[in-house]
């Protein structure tokens, strides 16, 4: 009986932490999952206890929102909760109007530079 005492908190503990180690970041709840280490090597029973009923991954992936790839285009996407364009159609007008506005930027750039070169003549002599 003596031996369950610290048996079983000792697996407890194993148990826990092994799961924290090989859970991902993004799926871990409340916490880091470094806090977590922390706490179960820190407070082994307490520690457990605590990361099965608040800091454990549920299995269950939140749903994707309307704006999230379902696969990613390049690898630098691949953090949940990036978000995509929804509408392709509305992507492109913003596109045509970014573009509209930059060729503006640069025309009036360009005016005013002729403007500055036509009030002061270089004279490089």
């Amino acid at each position: 009986m003596r031996l369950l005492l610290y048996v079983l908190p000792l697996v407890l503990m194993v148990f826990c932490l092994v799961e924290a180690v090989t859970s991902r970041d993004d799926e871990v709840r409340h916490l880091g999952r470094v806090w977590w280490i922390l706490l179960i090597l820190f407070f082994p029973l307490a520690g457990s206890v605590a990361w099965l009923v608040a800091g454990r991954p549920t299995g269950v992936r939140g749903r994707r929102s309307a704006y999230e790839r379902e696969v990613p285009d390049f690898p630098e996407y691949d953090r949940p909760g990036r978000m995509a364009a929804a509408d392709p159609g509305a992507d492109a007008e913003f596109l045509r109007k970014v573009r509209e506005r930059a060729e503006e930027q640069r025309r009036r750039a360009a005016e005013q530079k002729r403007r500055e070169e036509g009030d002061y003549p270089s004279t490089g002599e």
